[in-house]
């Protein structure tokens, strides 16, 4: 690639060449299990930083791979300078429009927080530390999916900069085929800087965590399945098998729900006729305090992870998901779909018409440990109902865009890339090239 001078003198932003003080530190992802090969990393200081990169790259023949912080990272960016976003941080909140502007590095919990004391919510997933921008490019499934859709589904308008290094801002009417792409095929088709996002009103939220050890995991799966058999758009609740490291295996179910604490508590009753848990969170609660529900990691670890979409929870999957331990998986998650997930949606994904997902994730301690979790997530897949298809935001390195969107999207998704990024100055996580 070209010489540090002429990097340096592209940017304003901060820059780490290989051999260099902090330069390992700088490409490393979120997921400390994917190795994150670069041949420099550029944090940009704005929009104009992002541009001047990009002719830059353009220009040389380079590639350019977008992260703000790493998450979603498949280590697929060999050759390529990794371009860290993350000081891109406006936030514009306008609540008489329902409307807020996120800058690509805010996060989702600096977004509720900032809009939680206006009776709204943004599209907030499990974690308040992962970026707006990267659920919303890989179409997003959040807390309140069921009742608004992906959170793609909420983004009207986006600021890129494009493969020549332009400035741009795409809406349904100015470029409808990258807008549609944009909103949920990933980070191929240019450097999104900030985004529109539409806020949805959340005058009251009800939500928590019960806990109970997994012998009474079977009468969990049942109050669970007579649940989500009747629930409102507006109640999601997750189900959670967890066996942390040297602690004894247990259920957990975990709710939000956008209304009244009476009303949540009538539609979870059949959770609270079961034996009394060994922790309820559950209480009213601000759409800032999301994060507490799970309480994911906020600093970055190792993980292995396979997500599958479910056709349907019957007897035999309940089974399957209880006659052995998850060991050595640390959790199995389920997560309740339906909704306005199942409603049309103009984005790649489309509607949703499996009813549940399924998230499984395990720690990579030694290569031996990496081995069997990845052999106990296969050997689930393969006794579960699934669809054959897979949320594009939940892919693993191994998967592709063929695992998320039918052959006809895929070949959409080629097509705007082509017309877009003919010389493939962008990589993403998951290219849509394959």
């Amino acid at each position: 690639m070209n010489t540090p001078h002429d990097l340096r003198s592209a940017v304003r932003g901060q820059v780490w060449l290989p051999g260099e003080p902090g330069f390992d530190a700088a490409r490393r992802p979120w997921n400390l299990a994917v190795e994150q090969p670069v041949d420099a990393v550029v944090e940009a200081v704005d929009a104009a930083d992002v541009a001047a990169l990009v002719r830059h790259a353009r220009a040389a023949g380079l590639s350019i791979a977008t992260q703000p912080n790493g998450h979603g990272a498949t280590g697929r960016t060999s050759g390529s300078i990794l371009l860290r976003t993350r000081r891109l941080d406006t936030l514009e909140v306008d609540p008489a429009a329902r409307r807020a502007r996120v800058g690509a590095g805010v996060s989702s919990g600096r977004v509720q927080a900032a809009v939680a004391p206006h009776g709204l919510t943004g599209m907030p997933g499990s974690s308040p530390v992962v970026s707006v921008t990267g659920v919303a490019l890989g179409g997003g499934l959040g807390w309140f999916s069921r009742a608004y859709g992906w959170v793609a589904d909420s983004v009207t308008a986006f600021d890129v900069v494009d493969a020549d290094g332009h400035e741009r801002r795409i809406t349904a009417t100015s470029a409808p085929e990258l807008f549609w792409a944009l909103r949920g095929g990933g980070g191929s088709f240019a450097v999104v800087t900030a985004l529109e996002l539409t806020l949805h009103p959340a005058p009251a939220l009800y939500g928590g965590r019960m806990l109970w050890l997994a012998d009474q995991a079977p009468a969990v799966f049942d109050a669970y399945r007579r649940i989500t058999a009747t629930a409102p758009d507006t109640l999601t609740v997750w189900l959670d098998l967890l066996h942390f490291p040297g602690g004894a295996p247990m259920v957990a179910v975990d709710v939000t729900y956008l209304g009244d604490p009476a009303e949540a508590r009538d539609l979870l009753g059949p959770l609270d006729r079961l034996p009394a848990p060994l922790s309820d969170s559950r209480r009213p609660m601000s759409v800032a305090e999301l994060g507490s529900i799970t309480a994911e990691p906020t600093d970055p670890s190792a993980g292995l992870s396979r997500a599958e979409l479910l056709t349907t929870l019957d007897d035999d999957a309940v089974r399957t998901l209880l006659n052995d331990p998850i060991e050595p998986l640390l959790s199995v998650q389920l997560r309740h779909l339906d909704g306005a997930l199942a409603r049309p949606s103009d984005t790649p994904h489309g509607p949703l018409g499996e009813p549940y997902a399924l998230y499984l994730f395990g720690l990579p301690t030694d290569p031996a440990r990496a081995e069997a979790v990845t052999a106990k997530q296969r050997a689930l897949a393969d006794a579960l109902p699934t669809s054959g298809r897979k949320p594009f935001t939940f892919l693993n390195p191994s998967e592709s865009v063929a695992d998320a969107f039918t052959p006809d999207v895929v070949a959409r998704l080629r097509d705007v890339k082509r017309r877009h990024d003919p010389h493939h100055v962008f990589r993403a996580n998951i290219p849509v090239e394959g």
